[in-house]
């Protein structure tokens, strides 16, 4: 025995209409979860880069390593 009541006309096209749109919203989510945690790695990533060419900068002798700049510039992007 169906607990639900009566079929409302277009009730399945309703309820087929809205699954449909959670499914989409599902995907938009998890491709923006993706996203956003290749962000957060590739950000690691520059941040190491910097430290080691800062570290061979040093080590070269170079006086002004790429701190203060490079920190700026990796921060303006993440704000993109």
């Amino acid at each position: 025995m169906d607990t639900r009541g009566p079929k409302a006309p277009g009730g399945d096209a309703l309820r087929d209409t809205a699954e449909n749109l959670f499914q989409e919203l599902q995907e938009h989510f998890q491709a923006l979860i993706a996203t956003l945690n290749l962000r957060n790695i590739l950000f690691y990533r520059l941040e190491d880069l910097q430290k080691n060419v800062n570290d061979l900068m040093v080590q070269a002798g170079v006086e002004d390593p790429v701190s203060e700049q490079g920190a700026r510039t990796v921060d303006q992007h993440l704000k993109m």
